[in-house]
């Protein structure tokens, strides 16, 4: 699972993907669960195909909601559950995916017996491109709408890479860990992503190669 990233700035996010966001952006660097976030979506409200940016809260907010401070985590969704669970069904069978720009993002590595923090880039220098869902909520009581978006994770259990994120689980053998991997789109998939059936959506659902990856631990 991942619970902290890095976002790009306005200008890198409008220049890598051809996108413009007509409000001010409002999103912050270093983004953590419930904070706001960028990602891109198809327009909602044109004829044809646009890619639309966005600002939202990173943590979907479900249509049974009661509040937008939910008490439960829904900033990671696994792929493998989305057709099942409630929080995620409707949008992933309507079709509301979404690309989540990142500079980088954080795992914790335990291979030491102690929590030490890894930062993930690609290996190519481009900005990665995250598979998610997104929301929009209204308040019933307020009228106030909420835009929100959910990052996309798949089963990395011997992974030479992600298969050594996260804290073991001692009672589980090494490959029923269910350790999690974020889901990278490559720049040719990102309109595929947000325009295709839900059939081949789960087809781009894929552990990223390792040749992807430029990852070290953080500096202390």
């Amino acid at each position: 699972m991942c619970n902290r990233y890095i976002a790009p700035d306005d200008l890198e996010v409008e220049r890598f993907w051809q996108v413009h966001q007509n409000s001010p952006p409002r999103w912050v660097k270093a983004v953590f669960p419930r904070s706001p976030g960028p990602f891109i979506r198809r327009a909602k409200d044109v004829t044809d195909y646009e890619r639309e940016l966005v600002t939202g809260q990173w943590g979907l907010i479900p249509w049974f909601a009661k509040e937008p401070k939910l008490k439960f985590p829904t900033n990671n969704a696994r792929s493998e559950e989305l057709e099942q669970k409630a929080s995620y069904k409707d949008p992933w069978k309507r079709g509301q995916r979404c690309i989540i720009p990142a500079v980088s993002f954080d795992e914790p590595n335990w291979e030491t017996g102690k929590n030490v923090w890894w930062q993930f880039r690609r290996a190519d220098g481009a900005p990665w491109g995250l598979a998610g869902l997104w929301n929009t909520w209204t308040d019933k009581a307020s009228g106030e709408i909420h835009e929100s978006y959910t990052m996309l994770t798949i089963n990395a259990d011997g992974h030479p890479l992600m298969g050594r994120m996260h804290k073991p689980d001692p009672k589980l053998p090494a490959d029923q860990q269910d350790k999690r991997s974020v889901i990278p789109l490559e720049a040719h998939d990102f309109d595929r992503w947000l325009t295709c059936t839900v059939e081949e959506a789960r087809a781009l659902l894929k552990v990223p190669p390792v040749e992807l990856f430029d990852a070290a631990p953080l500096a202390a």
